[in-house]
């Protein structure tokens, strides 16, 4: 049985797929979880430094996203891409010997602070029929290989119209992908 620590997720959705598999997987957020299962919520430095065999991270990506690189300048939010770098660099220079983050396609002034992506990955090739870029920055631990391909697609995250959970839901990780990381990555851990 594995230690696995799934940071800055609330619904539970990749710790319930390592938990399936009889590993101890916990989730952390700010946000209470969606699901039941070993949930932390609060600040992650309280538990990120335990002894975890996998992190998987998924840090807010508001500030580090191509699609929001306009407002840096038009806001002056170089504060708050600052702030979102730190973060991010938290887990990608985490001394745990395995790592993943999960972000969208970074803007330019992000990758400069921190660094480009190992692989991009599709929906679309995880079972699901959605287009939406997923980064993935690796620390020991394989590129996943497409399980299912869906040959309908649609830009449903990006078609979303405005609400009070637009947020939430576009933030909101794929059952597939979680599957397919608790697959692959299980026999290198």
């Amino acid at each position: 049985m594995k230690r696995i620590l799934v940071a800055c997720e609330y619904s539970g959705i990749v710790r319930d797929a390592f938990t399936k598999k009889g590993h101890y997987a916990m989730s952390c957020d700010l946000l209470s979880t969606e699901s039941e299962g070993p949930h932390y919520q609060g600040d992650i430095n309280n538990v990120l430094y335990k002894n975890w065999d996998l992190i998987i991270a998924h840090p807010p990506c508001t500030r580090l996203a191509n699609s929001g690189v306009r407002w840096l300048a038009e806001r002056n939010l170089w504060d708050d891409l600052n702030e979102a770098c730190k973060f991010f660099n938290l887990f990608k220079n985490h001394p745990c010997k395995h790592i993943a983050i999960e972000n969208p396609i970074p803007h330019k002034y992000a990758v400069e602070k921190i660094g480009k992506y190992d692989q991009l990955i599709q929906p679309w090739q995880f079972g699901h029929g959605e287009s939406k870029a997923i980064c993935l920055w690796l620390k020991e631990l394989p590129k996943l290989k497409p399980t299912k391909i869906v040959e309908e697609r649609e830009q449903k995250v990006w078609k979303m119209g405005p609400s009070k959970n637009r947020a939430k839901e576009r933030a909101r990780f794929y059952n597939g992908i979680g599957e397919a990381m608790v697959n692959q990555w299980e026999k290198v851990i």
